[in-house]
């Protein structure tokens, strides 16, 4: 995996309609490291991870891959993006395993699904149509999705949500080996997400617009 990867933004501000939720949000994200954003509901987590994936846009500030601009190179970005959020999904009409082993295949890791699918608790329900599926088995499809996609930026929000204690921790372990290969990682995240501390870096969102907060290498309490 390429290791010379790098995200980075400068002079964000985050708005939902009229209301302003950040304001000159600055950071950089680079191979082998992770960052957790943390914050109170509505204070814009969600938008700024859909920002930085190029799926919002900012009349604020820039967003830039390995130097230059994503809005000048999308496809570029995109080739290097997995994204797993609220509402990213599968084709309802497929199954969860069709749906996985078609984008497996298409990423050249249909190896994975064997391990993807009894991890995340979807053998239950592989074979059944994804829009019959529950809210959180849809969420853990897309997971198993990005963790299966073999490409370096992984993004997703809230991904330990509807998990148990096994499976938060074997998620870790998952996330863990990513950055140990050079990977890249963005998550939002209430708990402790059981990141080597040394790879992560924590932006606290408040919730009023002011500038975020990064603490590299340390978890909030």
């Amino acid at each position: 995996m390429k290791n010379d990867n790098s995200l980075a933004w400068q002079s964000l501000a985050l708005w939902r309609g009229d209301r302003c939720l950040q304001i000159n949000l600055n950071g950089s994200l680079s191979a082998g490291q992770a960052i957790t954003l943390r914050g109170p509901n509505g204070c814009g987590k969600t938008t700024l991870i859909r920002t930085l994936c190029g799926l919002s846009e900012t009349t604020e500030g820039e967003v830039l891959w390995n130097g230059t601009p994503i809005r000048g190179q999308r496809s570029v970005f995109y080739a290097a993006l997995a994204y797993g959020g609220h509402r990213a999904g599968s084709k309802d009409e497929l199954t969860a395993r069709e749906n996985l082993r078609f984008a497996a295949e298409f990423a050249g890791t249909d190896g994975e699904l064997d391990t993807l699918i009894p991890a995340l608790a979807l053998s239950v329900c592989a074979d059944l149509p994804v829009g019959s599926l529950s809210a959180g088995q849809r969420r853990r499809v897309t997971l198993a999705r990005v963790l299966g996609s073999g490409k370096p930026l992984w993004v997703l929000d809230e991904p330990f949500t509807n998990l148990d204690k096994a499976g938060r921790h074997w998620l870790a372990q998952r996330f863990n080996a990513h950055l140990s290969a050079g990977g890249m990682l963005l998550i939002a995240a209430h708990q402790d997400t059981g990141i080597d501390p040394a790879r992560e870096q924590i932006i606290e969102l408040s919730g009023e617009p002011a500038r975020a907060e990064l603490t590299a290498g340390a978890r909030a309490s």
